[in-house]
């Protein structure tokens, strides 16, 4: 969809895009994929996300919903599970669900990954995202801490490893909107009572989120200035992810008790071959003020840091080498550092 000229984007925070469902922009029609019917039910699978807002509006606005309904998707518990009566449709299908394979672990990822780990107590919440980094971070966890939560916008095969290796507190659901993984992980979601899909606007609402004991969140950017400011939603005039959920759950984390927002990213741009950190974004901010910033170079803590010793930090501790001195250069022009 970001090359697509057909694009027509509406920035809006993950957690607010039920509300705008429900009254800027609401829907007359909504075709849902399901999995097969238990006890006169069917369940959104592995994806509820912002749907049984879709759901309530279409039925109260009187317009069509239409299930498509399919053997090869789990079963999963929580706020998915819709009576078989709300459908004006069915359609059965017998269809394999997508699935993202596992991308390999590479250095970069994995000298990350053991930095954010190293941070992370017994009993914390972990959120994270999709991608190497968040795979090698909870790899890196599953071999040091015990007794872990998951409330997440989403998880993939990492949350399974972690189950896998008898790292989560077995007292506490796993929770998330959505999931992304192998088949491996769809067939151990099937009807697992230790999972609940909920909807957004609760995975996502900053104040449920700080309520997690010791909540984590590990979020991915594009780039980070001196300031720390990141931009993890556009490349140039180009919408790359758009706001998604990570501001929810950095600003749930930091004020969460005990809680840490980490931002991981690698120091350097390979393919247009360009540093991460910069002097000043020059693309919009998706969000700002975070417990710390992480490169394989290192871990630049920022909270409760000044501006000057935000700025010093990034750059001598997360910032690739051959970007340096170039970034002390504008920090010193700047006044951001001394």
């Amino acid at each position: 969809m970001r090359h697509s000229s057909r694009l027509d984007y509406v920035p809006y925070r993950l957690s607010l895009v039920p509300k705008l469902l429900s009254t800027a922009r609401p829907a007359d029609v909504v075709l849902l994929h399901t999995s097969k019917s238990y006890d006169g039910k069917v369940s959104l699978g592995i994806e509820v996300n912002v749907i049984p807002a879709v759901i309530a509006t279409v039925k109260q606005r009187g317009g069509l919903i239409i299930g498509q309904v399919n053997e090869q998707m789990p079963y999963t518990f929580g706020d998915g599970e819709i009576d078989l009566d709300v459908f004006d449709y069915v359609i059965e299908v017998d269809t394999p669900i997508d699935a993202h394979p596992i991308p390999p672990l590479n250095d970069v990822a994995k000298e990350i990954g053991d930095r954010i780990a190293f941070k992370v107590l017994d009993g914390s919440t972990l959120q994270m995202g999709i991608g190497a980094i968040p795979n090698a971070f909870l790899s890196a966890v599953a071999q040091e801490r015990t007794n872990l939560k998951v409330w997440s916008e989403m998880f993939s095969d990492g949350v399974l490893e972690l189950e896998s290796a008898g790292r989560l507190d077995q007292d506490t659901l796993i929770r998330a909107s959505f999931a992304f993984g192998s088949h491996n992980l769809y067939e151990w979601m099937d009807r697992n009572p230790r999972i609940q899909m909920l909807k957004t606007e609760k995975t996502n609402n900053p104040a449920k989120v700080a309520d997690q004991p010791m909540m984590t969140s590990v979020n991915a950017a594009l780039q980070v200035d001196l300031l720390d400011q990141a931009n993890a939603s556009r490349i140039g005039n180009k919408i790359y992810s758009g706001f998604g959920g990570s501001t929810d759950f950095i600003v749930g984390a930091m004020h969460a008790k005990g809680g840490q927002a980490f931002i991981a990213l690698p120091s350097w741009h390979p393919k247009a071959n360009c540093s991460t950190i910069m002097p000043l974004l020059t693309e919009p901010t998706t969000h700002f003020q975070h417990s710390a910033i992480v490169t394989e170079q290192g871990m630049a803590e920022m909270f409760g840091r000044s501006q000057r010793e935000q700025a010093s930090s990034l750059i001598a501790n997360c910032a690739h080498p051959d970007a340096r001195a170039g970034l002390w250069e504008a920090g010193r022009r700047l006044g951001f550092v001394e």
